[in-house]
């Protein structure tokens, strides 16, 4: 897909966040990464905004360090890794993700998992969770769902492309949404996972409750 000017200026607006912030003011939005390496993570800029953050473009470890929360977006999970790997950002990302909130949907979830099946591969370790790669099918097999959730708002609308599948979770992993009896949606600490686009819908309730998680981290 054409990237959009709408969606190049949403990228020089993000990406002209990535300055070191000065002293955090309690009532001051708060600064959120989108991992910008692939994926839609301008999407995720956008839903940020409108959720009450200031969205920060992501593509260095250093950057890393001028965020409160990090959202890793959809993409191919392998691909991340070999980017990841390069000046010792997976080091960096291992760290922040075990101290700061972050938010994985679809290949973030699967980086964020504990686990990772079909075919199995390293992982960032953070969510306790077991989560099946390309579950639902390829390209061509992805659908727009609505279901319940535990969030506030009544049913959900969740955009499924190539989505991987939680198997299992542990017993401090909270489901806030499901889809044919597997979580699709959950939270751990200051962890939370999506297998579908929350960004790839008009419904900003899902990065409302990543924001609100981030604010509450700051006590």
């Amino acid at each position: 897909m054409p990237v959009t000017i709408s969606r190049k200026k949403e990228e020089r607006s993000a990406q002209e966040s990535t300055s070191s912030p000065a002293a955090i003011e309690p009532d001051s939005p708060p600064r959120i990464g989108v991992l910008a390496i692939q994926g839609d993570y301008a999407a995720h800029a956008q839903a940020l905004r409108e959720a009450g953050a200031e969205p920060v473009l992501v593509r260095k470890p250093e950057e890393l360090s001028t965020i409160e929360g990090l959202i890793i977006p959809g993409g191919e999970s392998t691909t991340f890794l070999k980017f990841l790997e390069r000046d010792g950002f997976l080091g960096s990302l291992r760290e922040f993700v075990r101290t700061r909130p972050t938010f994985g949907t679809c290949a973030g979830c699967i980086l964020l998992a504990a686990e990772v099946l079909h075919p199995a591969q390293e992982s960032l370790g953070v969510l306790d969770a077991t989560v099946e790669r390309n579950a639902y099918g390829r390209q061509i097999d992805s659908s727009i769902q609505t279901g319940e959730t535990q969030l506030e708002g009544g049913p959900l609308e969740m955009v499924y492309i190539r989505a991987p599948r939680i198997v299992k979770t542990g017993p401090n992993v909270r489901i806030l949404a499901t889809r044919d009896g597997f979580p699709v949606l959950v939270e751990q600490g200051g962890i939370m996972a999506a297998t579908f686009h929350p960004e790839l819908s008009a419904d900003r309730r899902v990065h409302r409750r990543f924001v609100e998680l981030v604010q509450r981290s700051r006590a």
